[in-house]
C-alpha cells in the first residue's frame, strides 16, 4: 500500500510484478509449512493445537482464493497502466485479506509458542 500512496505508477507496477514473481516461492513454501505443521500436530488434542488446526484451512483458503488472484489481477492491471476504481477496490480487498491472514498466523505463532513452552515445562517436572 505504501507504493500506491507515495510512489509513481512505474514503481507500483514493478512492485506488483515482483509480488507475482514471489508467489512461485511463497505458495509452495506455505504448502510445506502447513503440511509439516499438520503432520507434527496430527495426534495433539489440546486447545492450542486444535485452534491452530481450525485456523490453517482459513489461512490457506484466504490465500489461494483471495490473495493470489488479487495479486495477479493487480499486477495485470498495473502492467496495463489501468489504475482505476477496480484496481483500488481489489487493493483494499487484498489488504483486508492480508491483514486477516497476518492476524490468524500471529495467533497460530502464539499458540505454537505456548505449546512449546508447555512441553518444556512438562520435561522439567
Amino acid at each position: 500500500m505504501y507504493s500506491e500512496l507515495f510512489a509513481t505508477h512505474a514503481t507500483v507496477t514493478a512492485v506488483k510484478s515482483m509480488i507475482v514473481s514471489g508467489l512461485f516461492v511463497l505458495v509452495p513454501a506455505m504448502v510445506i509449512v502447513g503440511a509439516s505443521g499438520m503432520s507434527l500436530g496430527r495426534r495433539r488434542k489440546d486447545a492450542p493445537a486444535l485452534a491452530k488446526k481450525k485456523r490453517m484451512p482459513i489461512i490457506a483458503m484466504n490465500g489461494l482464493l483471495i490473495l493470489v488472484p488479487a495479486a495477479i489481477y493487480l499486477s495485470v492491471k498495473a502492467n496495463a497502466g489501468s489504475f482505476d476504481t477496480s484496481f483500488y477496490a481489489v487493493q483494499v480487498i487484498e489488504l483486508i485479506a492480508g491483514a486477516t491472514n497476518l492476524i490468524l498466523m500471529g495467533l497460530s505463532i502464539r499458540d505454537g509458542r505456548a505449546m512449546t513452552a508447555r512441553k518444556k515445562n512438562a520435561r522439567k517436572t
